[in-house]
């Protein structure tokens, strides 16, 4: 196998398990040395009292890689940075973040508890957050300093936070957030010799059994070569995208863009925005339906 990613850096969250794991593995078999992070919850981000990131790390070291394990929990700021802190004083340095952790809360939105809505929007957005900051910061310093990196980060969006899904309005807010989040980080970051994109993966995994049918669902490690490629340095080109990973189907997806509009040049009277609205509307492409609606 080639060695893609020889002498890098990287983190992967949620590694103890499905894309998490595979990731880590496939980052591992292209000689990246790997932070391998899970704070060994279950579906529902109860704490399981086990570590399977343990398991992965004997992995890695048994097909002759590099790796350690990393108990974070990735929503808390202080232990995103002391993970982030490992890599570097582990292995001298930090090139890739990859942010997979997440839990589902499964609900229909006028049964989601506020207690239920906090901790899905804290695990998957704020979990993005923290550790990019950290790693983020971090690159800015080196690039300041003349050691510019070449950096690249790969976050989880989802179709549910791209279309939508009906059962699951918090995990879909939170993967959108996650999609935008990707674009300011890209736009921002870039000036550093960072890279940020993200993708929404398709995988039969245990955060997708029960909720749909996944006889027909790709494995989690085919969606991990792309994110690969992502981390190399030969990625340099593409930021900023977000890219949906089925089996063997790559697709860009394309977000929020101006669609057809009309400028009264003056302030609107309520009576008359409908006729305005839905002439704009009939111009405009129909959204992809709901995942769950059809």
């Amino acid at each position: 196998m080639s060695k893609l990613l020889e002498g890098r850096v990287a983190i992967v969250t949620g590694a103890g398990r499905g894309i998490g794991r595979a990731h880590a593995l496939e980052l591992a078999r292209h000689g990246a040395k790997v932070v391998v992070n899970d704070y060994g919850v279950s579906l529902a981000g109860e704490d399981t009292g086990e570590s399977p990131a343990h398991q992965v790390v004997a992995e890695i070291e048994a097909m002759g890689g590099a790796a350690v394990v990393n108990g974070a929990d990735v929503a808390d700021f202080e232990a995103a940075a002391a993970m982030v802190r490992q890599a570097i004083d582990t292995y001298g340095g930090l090139d890739v973040l990859v942010n997979n952790a997440g839990f589902v809360r499964d609900r229909m939105l006028v049964n989601t508890s506020e207690e239920e809505w906090d901790s899905v929007i804290r695990v998957h957005l704020k979990g993005h957050f923290a550790p990019l900051r950290h790693a983020g910061a971090y690159w800015r310093a080196e690039a300041k300093e003349g050691r510019q990196r070449v950096a690249r980060v790969i976050n989880t969006s989802s179709g549910a936070g791209l279309q939508g899904s009906i059962g699951q309005a918090t995990y879909s807010a939170a993967k959108a957030g996650i999609a935008g989040l990707t674009l300011v980080a890209a736009a921002e970051m870039g000036r550093y010799g960072v890279t940020v994109n993200a993708i929404a993966p398709v995988a039969k995994t245990r955060m997708t059994e029960g909720a749909f049918d996944t006889s027909a669902m790709a494995l989690p490690e085919d969606n991990s070569p792309i994110v690969a490629w992502l981390a190399s340095e030969e990625a340099s080109d593409v930021t900023g995208r977000v890219i949906e990973i089925d089996g063997g189907k790559l697709t860009i997806e394309n977000g929020w863009a101006h669609g057809p509009s009309r400028d009264s040049g003056r302030r609107w009277d309520a009576p008359e925005v409908g006729a305005a609205l839905r002439a704009l509307i009939a111009e405009a492409p129909a959204p992809e339906p709901v995942y769950g609606s059809q």
